[in-house]
């Protein structure tokens, strides 16, 4: 019952939103609602903007695109920037055709229809809402109804600039049907909708030898000739082509470059001029954005052939690369396998990453400066922290290559080995281990995969591995430690109490004897000697220590392990370090006694209450981690 009151609901505010009235009434309208009166592009632009903008670092991120693509910010934000948003101010760029281009699987499509199902809610609010002549065919602005002669006057008066010419079919209608008087012409809301062919159009090219001219620019309905008795009279045609219907909003036209000549033709006029030509009739205007999307080899094909050069000046290509960040790609793979039926399926932590690891590796081009390895390149492109490397460093490997992130491996392929990994496996969880193998056999079978290439992706996949490796042990020793943080808390107020007595030359107090003590340089290094601070840099990284603590003091804020990075990893070490052998020894037991049977059912229920395993994922872990340690 509830679905069926939703869709009562659905229906009755679909009530309410309707509305229709005469000309008059709409020039009322307009005066309240200035951007009802709005193009394509700018309605395109806001309803963009509208959804959320957040800037962080001199960059915009627009929300409209963030709950379905991951890792394209600055490629969106360009099409935003450098299209979108010129076009929705009237300039020249909206006379072109907007091309995406870019790998297969890398987000092209996704960004088509969220525009198009962005369009058909948004024309359902105040924001976005679309007026059109009622009975009209394709939706026609009713702006279009004022002469030429008049336009000045009107722009002067309500600050809107009417472009395009009244259609052959509403001409005639103004006359046969309301006499001339423009002011009685009706106008209803509309919504649009790609189903129902309502300002949004999708054109996919099939066999040039059948597809018909007809499919974009409509026909003539021969069976009304005799009733009409003309080929040109406007009631004889039939305003069905794509490029009819998706005016006042956007038109997806597949496979462009493939399209045959006659049919690109059209689109020189419609972009250059908002108008096209259709039947026995002047040329109709129409407003919308087309949208096509292709794959860089075909670009290049099409660029190269001299016959299409008048078109060439009238695209703006858009490149869409592949996501070059590791955790962007993990959120790829989880949306994919959410809308799956393999949702129910335990993929144990660390395993959507160690793929994602090895697939961003297969986009990255080498860096040209030889104090960066690939590594290094895609962490601080995921922007984790790699000491001696800033900002401007990240900067300049991005200007190293401007075709970077068109080529490698797809999400789809990852995905589909996660499944065949989990249709084989038939349990219900997998690890990262079992998504390393199904990625390596599955090379042997990719069509497009070189032996050359075979090779370096297998030793990215070894790379991946001991990634994963690190990752594992970690988990393992952070899980064997009693009460984590009450130990490290421990650990970090001796070594703070040691370095506040180093720097102040000060002694410490024996907490059972009571007698003063010097400071304890063998704990102090054995910590600092974990993430490699150096006999000399020792000072200087107390120090900084100190002025830390004295800086959060005075905002009022309280010094902890988390509140200084390396030496957060610092502690952690040390106390992995303290515990590798406990671990070793527990972990690789075969017949564990009641002492490790009990200490490994605790990491056990520690791993799955507090770092994501389930009972299957967390043993065998622990079982891969003991032989790792015993080699």
């Amino acid at each position: 019952m509830d679905i069926l009151k939703k869709i009562e609901q659905y229906r009755s505010q679909e009530e309410k939103l309707r509305w229709e009235g005469t000309f008059a009434d709409y020039l009322e309208l307009i005066k309240e609602k200035p951007w009802v009166a709005q193009s394509a592009h700018s309605r395109i632009y806001n309803m963009i903007k509208d959804a959320g903008v957040e800037e962080e670092n001199g960059h915009k991120e627009y929300r409209f695109f963030s709950h379905e693509l991951f890792g394209l910010e600055e490629a969106l934000e360009k099409l935003v920037e450098e299209y979108f948003h010129p076009a929705a101010k009237r300039l020249d760029v909206r006379k072109r055709i907007l091309l995406l281009m870019g790998p297969v699987s890398g987000g092209k499509s996704t960004i088509v229809t969220m525009l198009k199902r962005g369009l058909e809610a948004y024309s359902r609010t105040d924001r976005g809402a679309i007026f059109a002549i009622k009975g009209c065919p394709m939706h026609e602005d009713p702006l279009h109804l004022i002469p030429q002669h008049l336009r000045a006057d009107f722009q002067q008066e309500y600050g809107i600039k009417i472009e395009g010419n009244l259609s052959p079919l509403n001409t005639m209608r103004l006359e046969e049907e309301y006499g001339g008087r423009i002011e009685d012409v009706l106008v209803e809301r509309i919504f649009l909708s790609e189903d129902k062919r309502v300002g949004i159009g999708t054109f996919s090219p099939s066999d040039p030898k059948s597809q018909d001219i007809a499919d974009l620019t409509g026909s003539i309905d021969f069976s009304t000739i005799a009733e009409y008795g003309s080929e040109s009279d406007p009631r004889a045609y039939r305003f069905d082509g794509e490029l009819n219907k998706a005016n006042r909003g956007l038109m997806e036209f597949q496979e462009m470059l493939k399209c045959d000549e006659k049919f690109l033709w059209h689109l020189l006029s419609l972009t250059q001029e908002g108008n096209f030509k259709a039947g026995r009739f002047a040329l109709i205007s129409a407003d919308e954005l087309i949208v096509a999307h292709t794959n860089e080899t075909e670009y290049r094909s099409f660029i190269a052939n001299k016959k299409n050069e008048a078109l060439h000046s009238r695209i703006i290509v858009m490149p869409v690369p592949y996501n070059l960040k590791v955790s962007q790609e993990e959120r790829i793979y989880e949306k994919m396998i959410r809308d799956s039926d393999v949702a129910d399926v335990h993929i144990a932590p660390h395993t959507l990453r160690v793929a994602a690891m090895f697939t961003v590796l297969t986009r990255l081009k080498e860096p040209k400066r030889g104090d960066i390895d690939l590594l290094k390149k895609m962490r601080l492109y995921d922007g984790e922290n790699v000491e001696g490397y800033n900002s401007s460093d990240l900067n300049e490997l991005k200007k190293e290559y401007q075709d970077e992130g068109m080529s490698g491996i797809d999400p789809r392929y990852v995905i589909n080995r996660i499944s065949s990994t989990i249709i084989r496996k038939n349990v219900p969880s997998i690890n990262a281990l079992d998504v390393l193998r199904s990625l390596k056999e599955g090379l042997d079978q990719h069509p497009s995969i070189t032996q050359e290439l075979r090779e370096k992706y297998l030793n990215f996949i070894s790379i991946a591995r001991k990634e994963y490796d690190e990752l594992a042990k970690k988990e393992v020793q952070k899980a064997f430690v009693y009460s984590y943080e009450e130990s490290a808390k421990t650990l970090m107020d001796n070594y703070l109490d040691n370095v506040e007595a180093f720097c102040n030359k000060s002694k410490l107090k024996d907490p059972l004897t009571g007698e003063e003590i010097s400071p304890d340089e063998k704990l102090m290094r054995s910590i600092e000697e974990q993430i490699g601070i150096s006999e000399n840099a020792k000072k200087a990284f107390r120090e900084e220590i100190l002025i830390r603590i004295s800086a959060l003091a005075r905002k009022g804020k309280k010094f902890d392990y988390r509140s200084h990075a390396r030496l957060r990893e610092a502690i952690q070490k040390k106390l992995f370090a303290d515990l590798k052998d406990v671990v070793k020894i527990t972990t690789s037991a075969k017949t564990p006694d009641e002492q490790q049977l009990k200490k490994i059912n605790e990491v056990v229920a520690r791993l799955i209450d507090e770092h994501g395993y389930n009972s299957t994922s967390a043993n065998e872990l622990l079982r891969y981690v003991g032989s790792l340690l015993n080699r």
